[in-house]
């Protein structure tokens, strides 16, 4: 047990502040804007999404009768809408597709890929970069394809993804936590 945690701390340790700075920002941005985040991925990042896109919804209020609010959804909760592009369109579309539906320019997509290789995260973020989106991948190891095709990208430095899992949702708990504390700054 000592040795895994070690691990996790290390790796947490290893992200780069700034990138955690940026991120912190873009989500300040989009809530100051109105505009809403989008969150996906598949497998545990899938999870990771929507738990992401839940406690910013939630879990950023200190207060449930609290007007303003982020607007974040995950891409990865509408099984019937997911399940029907994965058969009429293919899999690599499920995203794609979704964000087509619901995005306008100015929204954020949050990509999360622990290999940064995954077609149909790339096929969202190809799309939402023509069409006026800000994107961040939250990815793991060397990135993949995904750190060099968002906008802005988080790195947990390692090839292990269930570390890098377990990584990225402490970085969420994070990142919630200080929104939570700067929304009750604002008054809101």
């Amino acid at each position: 047990m000592d040795a895994y945690l070690a691990r996790v701390a290390e790796a947490a340790g290893g992200v780069e502040r700034a990138t955690l700075e940026v991120f912190l920002g873009l989500l300040k941005d989009a809530y100051r804007h109105g505009h809403t985040i989008f969150v996906l991925g598949n497998g545990g990042s899938a999870a990771n999404a929507s738990h992401f896109a839940q406690d910013l919804a939630k879990g950023t209020l200190r207060d449930l009768r609290q007007p303003r609010r982020f607007r974040a959804l995950a891409l990865t909760d509408n099984v019937s809408f997911i399940t029907a592009l994965a058969n009429d369109e293919g899999y690599e579309a499920i995203f794609e597709q979704q964000l087509r539906t619901f995005a306008q320019p100015g929204d954020l997509v949050l990509a999360i890929s622990c290999s940064g290789n995954s077609g149909n995260v790339i096929r969202a973020v190809e799309y939402a970069n023509a069409h006026g989106m800000t994107t961040i991948g939250v990815t793991a190891g060397n990135g993949g394809r995904l750190r060099h095709l968002a906008k802005h990208v988080v790195v947990v430095p390692s090839t292990d993804v269930g570390l890098a899992e377990a990584v990225h949702s402490i970085l969420f708990h994070m990142v919630v936590t200080s929104l939570r504390d700067w929304v009750q700054a604002l008054g809101e």
